[in-house]
């Protein structure tokens, strides 16, 4: 029963399509009902999310536009009447060389990735105070552990929301708030695909994973539903890594 999410409402952004589908899915797996946010709403995973006997609400939301922030977090909490999980796994890339990076893709990255997720959390939380608690799991990345190569932005991205993970985390244990991360590793993700073409890129980042592949979105399941339940109730500031022991190496 530590599993249980019975009685929850979890919001999830980024929920159309991989990761985000699979951890909606998994919470709903666990009872939990779904409030999802997209740029063009649920796509098919409100039909899987009902299927499995849960309700599930779409927010259409472009998080490239931080000011509308408090807006969509009014619009997930009054969904169902509150918010007891956030799923903050939306996220953009924009790669470039370091000395060609520009500025407009580097505000891009950070408007979504890190400015709308601190607004959208910190709006959210001040419900789950009110309440008396909740879970809230943020999407890092390995790259929050490691410098990268040719995407700077998100990168520095990444490494802020690790930092925000940890911040909130000490702020808001006092409110039985859990504030914790999952730092997937390289994902069969729409994020991934043009990297997947170059198969010389493909087998020397194969030749660093110990599990000798790539992660897929279900290998989330089971970790957001841990630090998303009562399981992980101890566990606080933590960014747990899934990424088949790629940063061991």
């Amino acid at each position: 029963m530590d599993f249980s999410l019975q009685g929850k409402v979890a919001v999830v952004t980024g929920v159309s399509r991989g990761l985000g589908q699979a951890m909606a899915l998994a919470l709903a797996e666990a009872g939990a009902d779904i409030v999802g946010v997209g740029l063009r709403g649920m796509g098919d995973t409100r039909a899987k999310v009902e299927a499995l006997g849960r309700r599930a609400f779409e927010v259409v939301h472009d998080l490239s536009d931080s000011n509308a922030a408090p807006a969509l977090a009014q619009q997930c909490i009054s969904a169902f009447g509150r918010v007891d999980i956030l799923v903050n796994n939306a996220g953009i890339i924009r790669l470039a060389h370091a000395e060609d990076h520009s500025a407009e893709d580097f505000d891009a990255v950070m408007e979504v990735n890190l400015r709308s997720l601190f607004l959208l959390t910190r709006d959210i939380a001040r419900q789950m105070i009110a309440l008396g608690g909740g879970k809230i799991v943020n999407v890092c990345s390995v790259q929050s552990c490691r410098g990268g190569s040719g995407d700077a932005a998100y990168v520095a991205s990444k490494h802020a929301v690790h930092g925000l993970t940890r911040a909130w985390a000490n702020e808001w244990a006092k409110y039985h708030i859990n504030v914790n991360a999952i730092a997937p590793g390289y994902m069969v993700t729409d994020n991934t695909a043009t990297l997947r073409t170059k198969k010389d890129a493909v087998a020397a980042i194969n030749a660093q994973i110990p599990q000798g592949r790539w992660g897929r979105p279900e290998d989330l399941m089971g970790p957001v539903v841990f630090l998303s339940s009562s399981a992980s109730d101890y566990v606080n500031g933590h960014m747990l890594v899934v990424d088949g022991g790629y940063l061991n190496c």
